[in-house]
């Protein structure tokens, strides 16, 4: 593994978890019990990886990654800064896997953007986006491109409302404008899609 002599002291490994040479951890990150973080793994600075955890080779997480137990990071998936990934929630890397037919070099890429929350026992096919600041409820199954700010639930995931990238539901007025209730910024609605304004 790679942790640059400056982060040495500020990353915490819990004894049980296996760290494999060639994955690099950023300074002040944590990693607890029972975690497998495999080759050619990156994993940003101020993360928290919960319990029993395994990340694949070629993964890579951003800064402020928050991973909480038993979720499995498969190669493909990359996360921005900032994700949240719930407890149990699940990744999957190929579309079509059988035990008998080797499809490692068919592996689609899932992507999920800056700020995105993903909840407990949800499913993430493969080959998606999940936009920034998006929020994925618990138990959701998402198959398709999730937009920036969208909220989404249910199986097959739909998409139910739109919310702040302090996590709050917004409610557009008729000139598509909403304000988020806990830090005050303002979002616009336009053509499908949300976006800040100031």
């Amino acid at each position: 593994m790679t942790i640059s002599p400056s982060s040495e002291e500020s990353v915490f490994i819990h004894p049980t978890a296996v760290i494999d040479e060639g994955c690099v951890i950023g300074e002040g990150t944590k990693i607890w019990h029972f975690c497998h973080i495999m080759p050619g793994s990156t994993i940003g600075k101020g993360c928290n990886i919960g319990q029993n955890v395994v990340i694949s080779p070629q993964v890579v997480l951003g800064n402020n990654v928050k991973v909480q137990n038993n979720v499995s990071i498969y190669t493909g998936v990359t996360c921005a800064d900032d994700v949240f990934l719930g407890p149990s929630m699940v990744f999957t890397n190929v579309s079509n896997p059988r035990s008998a037919v080797n499809r490692r070099s068919q592996y689609e890429p899932t992507y999920v953007g800056k700020g995105a929350s993903i909840g407990a026992n949800a499913t993430i096919v493969c080959g998606n986006t999940i936009g920034d600041y998006a929020f994925i409820g618990a138990g959701a199954v998402v198959t398709k491109n999730i937009p920036p700010y969208a909220l989404f639930v249910g199986n097959p995931a739909r998409q139910i409302g739109w919310i702040s990238a302090y996590g709050h539901r917004l409610s557009f007025d008729a000139t598509g404008k909403a304000t988020c209730p806990e830090s005050g910024g303002i979002y616009e609605l336009k053509n499908g899609s949300v976006s800040v304004v100031e």
